[in-house]
C-alpha cells in the first residue's frame, strides 16, 4: 500500500510528478548503471526479487546479471568483494537487507572499508556505497527493528546518509557515489511507501549540510529519518498552542553540520534532539555534548532528547509505538525546554497545555 505524507513529499513545482520513497531510489540507482559502467548492484536478492523490500525490481532486466548481482547469505563475503571492486576502480553499490545484518559485515566495514585510505598514506580509496533498512515502526520485532546508524556515525573514514525526503532518495545517490571514502546511506524502513510529488529541477544533494526542513523562533527540532514526519508533525502541534519550532533534517550523520544546528540553537536557544536510537551512547547525545561545548551560553533550557526506550523493540502495535519516540513525546519534550507545563492524561500520555505561550 502506498502512503501519501505531505509532510516529508516536498511542494511540487509546476512540472513536478509522483513517485514513492521506493522509485526514488530505484530511480536513482537506474541513472547512476547507465551514466556509469563501472557501477553496479550486489546483495542478497537484488535481481531476481528486486531486493528484500523491492528497491532494485526491474534492474536484472534491464542490465543484465553481470551488474545486477545476486550474492550469497554472507554480508562479510558481499562487502568484503565490494570493497575489493572498489579498490579496483569499480563504483560498487551494495545492498544489506537490513541494519541488524550489517553486523555480520562490521570487519569490513570497519577494519577494511574505513581504514584503507589512511593506512595507504591515500593510495587506496575505497569508493563503495553500501546501503540498507534502518529503523523500526513494522512489527519486525527485536531482530529487525535497529537503528545502528549513530554506531556508524561513530567510525572515522566514513560517510553516513540518512536520507528522509523523496528529493533525497532520489538526488543522494549520484555524491555519495562521487565521494573518495565509504558512504553508507540508511533508508527507513517506515518510508519506502511514502508518495509525493518529487519537485522539477531537482538535482544533486548537497550532502555536506543538514536541511532546514521549517524555519522556527521558539525551540530547534533536531531529527533526521524516520523521525522527521514526527518532528514535523510536532511542529505543527506546537504551532497550534503558539509555540514556534524550527525542524533541523540532520541528512548527514557523518559528519555532522555542527554549523547548521548551532546557527538554528543560537536564535531558538532551546533545542530537542529526536533520534529513534537508544538514549545511552546515542547519536542525540553527541548532539548534546556538542551544543553544550560550543553553544552553552546561547541555550536557556537543557538540552531535551526523544529516544527509544531502552529495551529490544517489541513485537506487538501498541509496546512497539510505546518504545519509540512519538509526536507527543516531542510536544511534551519541546514545552519543557520552552518552560511550559506539560499536562498527563488519564493513561499518563504527556499532552501540552491547551493555552498558548506562557510568558
Amino acid at each position: 500500500m502506498t502512503t501519501t505524507h505531505p509532510r516529508i513529499a516536498e511542494a511540487a513545482a509546476p512540472s513536478g510528478r509522483k513517485t514513492t520513497y521506493r522509485e526514488a531510489m530505484r530511480e536513482a540507482m537506474r541513472e547512476a548503471l547507465r551514466s556509469d559502467e563501472r557501477v553496479f548492484l550486489m546483495g542478497e536478492d537484488v535481481g531476481r526479487y528486486g531486493g528484500c523490500f523491492g528497491v532494485s525490481l526491474g534492474l536484472l532486466e534491464e542490465f543484465g546479471p553481470e551488474r545486477i548481482r545476486d550474492a550469497p547469505l554472507s554480508e562479510s563475503a558481499f562487502v568484503g568483494a565490494g570493497i575489493g571492486a572498489a579498490l579496483a576502480g569499480m563504483r560498487p553499490i551494495v545492498e544489506i537487507m537490513t541494519v541488524n545484518f550489517s553486523l555480520l559485515a562490521l570487519d569490513q566495514i570497519l577494519n577494511n572499508a574505513a581504514t584503507l585510505l589512511h593506512m595507504s598514506g591515500g593510495q587506496l580509496p575505497v569508493p563503495i556505497v553500501i546501503r540498507m533498512t534502518t529503523g523500526a515502526g513494522r512489527q519486525l520485532a527485536a531482530q529487525h527493528s535497529h537503528s545502528l546508524e549513530g554506531w556508524y556515525a561513530h567510525i572515522p573514514g566514513l560517510r553516513v546518509l540518512a536520507p528522509a525526503t523523496l528529493t533525497d532518495a532520489r538526488y543522494m545517490l549520484a555524491p555519495a557515489l562521487a565521494d573518495p571514502d565509504p558512504v553508507l546511506i540508511f533508508e527507513h524502513g517506515t518510508l519506502y511507501n511514502v508518495s509525493g510529488d518529487l519537485p522539477a529541477g531537482a538535482g544533486p544533494v548537497d550532502i555536506d549540510h543538514a536541511a532546514v526542513r521549517r524555519p522556527g523562533t521558539d525551540v530547534t527540532l533536531i531529527t533526521y529519518g524516520g523521525s522527521l514526519p514526527k518532528a514535523l508533525a510536532a511542529a505543527d502541534d506546537l504551532a497550534s498552542g503558539g509555540i514556534s519550532a524550527e525542524v533541523i533534517d540532520l541528512r548527514t550523520l557523518r559528519p555532522l553540520d555542527d554549523a547548521a544546528v548551532g546557527d538554528s540553537v543560537a536564535r531558538t536557544h532551546r533545542a530537542v534532539v529526536v533520534d529513534e536510537g537508544w538514549r545511552t551512547g546515542s547519536l542525540a547525545a553527541e548532539i548534546s555534548a556538542r551544543l553544550t561545548e560550543q553553544h552553552f551560553y546561547d541555550l536557556d533550557a537543557p538540552v531535551e532528547r526523544v529516544c527509544s526506550a531502552e529495551v529490544p523493540i517489541p513485537y506487538a502495535r501498541g509496546l512497539e509505538e510505546a518504545a519509540l519516540p512519538q509526536v507527543d513525546g516531542i510536544v511534551a519534550a519541546a514545552h519543557r525546554a520552552v518552560g511550559e507545563p506539560v499536562l498527563t492524561g488519564a493513561n499518563g500520555t504527556e499532552r501540552q497545555p491547551v493555552t498558548g505561550r506562557s510568558g
